[in-house]
């Protein structure tokens, strides 16, 4: 590979620690796309004849058949997917083969394919991450008048419904998704024909391989489009921050599996036994999502720093940029997969939701709006008397709405028959009608809106 330049090769360990091919060879189909689009505009602008153009095209279109089949085999001495495609067309169509490589380096080559990869990786995260929502609506429009606690300091804070709580990652995932389209229109400009560094003297059209390849636009500075690696970190970022949204979930789900909260049952299909104790239903999948979390953040920080201090154009520190994109792209990948599958199958154990939301004294913010709204009292007045109210109430070991009025009257006069209405958990999650409240009609209806958004029509 190296020509004349060379009298001896490298040497074992250079070797090994040169190569790329155990991983890049995942680029193998963007590399044969890009090496095509390449080579057919150099035929239209004469730079190579149609002749050879075509004899080209036909060795890569039967090296991917022959990869499609049997997959990329790996010789280290060849490095990386860029030189394995060049030798094995070399060895089909002989030197016409050497005709591709020119008006082009392995530096745009590999800023091509790597940007086409993570253009493919956002699409599949975007179809995945579609599913999930699909899943997260179909059971919070099942559960939209399903009351549970809400908390703060992960004590009960105020009674919730379970549709607005799974809503609520709806949302997150919603931004996800809007992440990954940014991050996309972002990179969606074409490295190929600026070379290694300074671009090239031929008359090449980058225009036509940019639209060959689906790119908007090719890239405006040469030295920028080699070097530049923001796409795949603002991939990572956006697929870090989706992994701790998953991770969120994926907690709730292990607390409310256990046995203190018994808020849910996963399924068999989701769940593992214990080698030692037969009455184990552990949580493992969740668990396993939550720890992806922090492996893929460990991708984010891995790149980040590969990058930070690199001058430009390319240096060969930048051959591991793409083991921490793959890495992570396959994590969360599983992990979208398996929190699909835990929502679509989950039990809602909804009796003891409602049963602890009841147990937590969580409409005490409900009678103190309701001292203000009727009996006129400013809330910090009203704060302090709920407070005397739930002092009660716990010593009692009582909920609010099973104190006597008298009970009630003894601590502030001003409380009527009328405060029992605003004291019940039903009462309490109807009562927050506000814009992206829990009260039931405002769930099903941002359900109504997020169908329309991502264009699906869950039935309950």
């Amino acid at each position: 590979m190296w020509g004349g330049r060379f009298a001896e090769g490298p040497a074992a360990v250079m070797r090994a620690i040169n190569a790329s091919i155990p991983f890049d060879k995942r680029l193998w189909r963007q590399d044969i796309a890009g090496s095509r689009a390449h080579v057919a505009m150099l035929a239209d602008q004469a730079i190579v004849s149609q002749a050879d153009a075509a004899a080209i095209t036909d060795g890569l279109n039967r090296i991917a058949a022959e990869y499609e089949a049997g997959g990329v085999p790996e010789d280290m001495a060849l490095e990386d997917i860029h030189m394995h495609v060049e030798a094995r067309l070399a060895e089909l169509i002989g030197p016409t083969a050497g005709r591709l490589h020119t008006a082009r380096s392995r530096n745009d080559q590999v800023a091509t394919d790597f940007r086409l990869w993570v253009r493919d990786a956002i699409d599949a995260t975007d179809e995945g991450l579609a599913g999930l929502q699909r899943a997260l609506l179909a059971r919070a429009e099942e559960h939209a008048a399903s009351v549970m606690p809400g908390f703060t300091h992960l004590q009960a804070a105020q009674p919730v419904t379970l549709g607005h709580h799974l809503m609520a990652y709806f949302e997150m995932i919603h931004r996800d998704r809007g992440r990954f389209e940014d991050a996309r229109a972002r990179m969606n400009e074409c490295p190929l024909g600026s070379a290694a560094l300074a671009g090239t003297g031929f008359p090449i059209d980058r225009e036509a391989t940019a639209e060959a390849l689906g790119f908007d636009r090719p890239t405006d500075n040469s030295l920028d489009a080699v070097s530049d690696r923001d796409f795949a970190l603002e991939y990572l970022f956006a697929a870090a921050a989706c992994s701790l949204h998953l991770s969120r979930l994926a907690e709730e789900f292990v607390l409310w599996a256990s046995q203190p909260f018994g808020f849910v049952a996963l399924s068999d299909a989701w769940s593992t036994g214990s080698s030692i104790m037969p009455q184990k239903r552990n949580p493992d999948a969740a668990e396993l999502v939550r720890g992806h979390a922090g492996r893929i953040s460990g991708c984010l920080s891995a790149l980040m720093m590969t990058m930070k201090g690199l001058p430009l154009a390319y240096s060969k520190d930048m051959q591991d940029d793409k083991p921490p994109v793959f890495d992570a792209h396959d994590l969360l990948a599983l992990s979208i997969a398996a929190m699909t599958g835990m929502v679509e199958s989950v039990t809602f154990r909804t009796d003891r939701m409602r049963a602890a939301a009841e147990a937590g004294f969580s409409t005490a913010t409900d009678l103190a709006d309701w001292l203000v709204r009727e009996a006129g009292l400013p809330f910090r007045e009203a704060h302090h008397v709920t407070g005397a109210v739930v002092k009660l109430a716990e010593a009692e070991g009582k909920a609010l709405d099973a104190l006597t009025l008298d009970q009630l009257r003894a601590i502030d006069g001003r409380i009527d028959q009328r405060v029992y209405a605003a004291l019940s958990v039903d009462s309490s999650v109807a009562s927050r009608k506000s814009h992206g409240g829990t009260a039931p009609d405002q769930v099903r209806q941002r359900i109504a809106e997020a169908k329309a958004t991502i264009g699906t029509e869950t039935d309950a």
